[in-house]
């Protein structure tokens, strides 16, 4: 952390940055990576470390400006982009687990057998995708949770969630 806050030591890193707007948000993500760590190798018990990296994430909403950085070590060389891909990727893993959870419990599910939870699990990623296509699709803005509450007030919605599908 102190290397990469160092403002003259960062301009040394290799680095890459990514714009996205989704509705009202905007969100600049920067990667720094630094693979020249020899002063950093005897101090630390990290086996096989090749680089560490930063990502700054700049986000505007509503005219609500934050910013947050996060610290990276590899024992793969990476690029500034690779490590922007990679982030991006476990961000997704971490969601889809996230609206597991809220959705459907999923951390408070007792089931034992192995074979059952991962039907369950199966049966609830292919609600949520349906879920996400039909959004997508109709341009809807409703929540996820108002959704499947439609879905069990009135089972024959389920029906038009599925005609979207395609």
């Amino acid at each position: 952390e102190d290397f990469v806050q160092d403002k003259q030591l960062r301009t040394s890193m290799k680095k890459a940055t990514t714009t996205e707007k989704n509705r009202e948000r905007i969100e600049k993500r920067t990667a720094y990576i630094c693979d020249k760590i020899d002063w950093l190798k005897p101090n630390h018990d990290w086996v096989d470390l090749c680089c560490i990296g930063a990502i700054n994430t700049h986000v505007t909403k509503k005219n609500i400006v934050s910013n947050e950085w996060h610290y990276y070590i590899s024992n793969k060389e990476l690029t500034p982009e690779e490590l922007l891909k990679h982030i991006r990727g476990e961000w997704s893993v971490e969601t889809m687990h996230w609206l597991l959870d809220v959705h459907f419990c999923e951390d408070d599910c007792r089931v034992q057998d192995e074979h059952i939870q991962k039907v369950l699990n199966m049966i609830r990623k292919i609600a949520i995708n349906s879920i996400r296509l039909f959004k997508n699709k109709t341009n809807s803005k409703r929540a996820f949770s108002n959704i499947m509450l439609d879905c069990l007030i009135d089972p024959l919605f389920i029906f038009d969630i599925c005609k979207h599908q395609n």
